[in-house]
């Protein structure tokens, strides 16, 4: 539909002895502010479903609000808004790896670990590993934060993880403690950053000490293959009948121009 179109959609046209009132830039933008809307539920999902098989993955909810449209007359049409809820907190499954650098979060406990910027943020993905220099880092490269600073490990050092996040490492039979994982619980629903990491509003979280890990076990995404699947189809359809509707406004207005127009061209 082309701009000049829907500026005529909105003009009151005289004819003879009666009035006819258009009001179809309300069903035009209505139909578009839906269709944008299910756009923007169709990313979501699609992102959700590519990250079913991403370690300690949230998935991300997207819910939307009917928003009447004020004027003249009755409110009979409505605006859909975006209204962000966030992420569903539901734990994902547990696989068992046997993996010593492997650990997977309890209860609603998250791991600290160090952002690109340098700031903490934090993360539900467990699978931990040694970089070159002989820091623990996650798979991604972040370094994972300790309630004493950075963890360092021996070369060639047996690592464990234990309940409470304590790491030690054994050298030639003798284990020592190297560091403890910060694990926090926020009492606020952190915010998904565009790294994928989680933060809080009020910034760094302190340590819980009574939060607890699994060790030599990883959580899965808790995205649902067959749930996400569903909801795409249906928002699929969703699309498709607002695409209809916006094509009947076109089709509407150009009938009624049609009538109006003195060599009915």
């Amino acid at each position: 539909m082309t701009n000049e179109a829907i500026h005529r959609c909105s003009f009151v046209v005289r004819h003879s002895s009666f009035v006819i009132f258009k009001p179809m830039d309300r069903m035009i933008f209505t139909a578009m502010s839906g269709a944008q809307a299910t756009l923007q539920r169709q990313e979501v999902l699609a992102n959700n479903l590519a990250n079913v098989s991403t370690n300690g993955f949230r998935a991300e909810m997207a819910a939307f609000r009917a928003v009447p449209v004020r004027g003249d007359g009755a409110s009979t049409r409505v605006f859909a808004l975006e209204s962000t809820v966030g992420h569903d907190i539901a734990p994902g499954p547990v696989r068992v790896t046997g993996r010593a650098l492997d650990v997977a979060l309890q209860g609603h406990a998250w791991l600290a670990v160090q952002a690109g910027d340098g700031t903490e943020a934090y993360t539900r993905a467990g699978a931990l590993a040694v970089d070159a220099e002989g820091n623990l880092v996650t798979q991604t490269g972040r370094a994972v934060v300790g309630e004493g600073g950075p963890i360092s490990l021996p070369a060639n050092a047996l690592v464990a993880i234990a309940s409470d996040g304590t790491v030690s490492a054994s050298v030639g039979g003798a284990s020592n403690v190297v560091g403890r994982l910060k694990l926090v619980t926020p009492e606020q629903p952190l915010r998904r950053g565009d790294d994928g990491l989680f933060r809080a509003a009020d910034g760094e979280l302190p340590s819980d000490p009574s939060a607890r890990v699994q060790d030599g076990a990883l959580e899965g995404s808790n995205v649902s293959a067959v749930e996400t699947m569903v909801a795409m189809i249906s928002a699929a359809r969703q699309f498709e009948a607002q695409m209809k509707l916006l094509q009947t406004a076109e089709r509407q207005e150009q009938q009624a121009m049609r009538l109006l127009t003195p060599n009915g061209m």
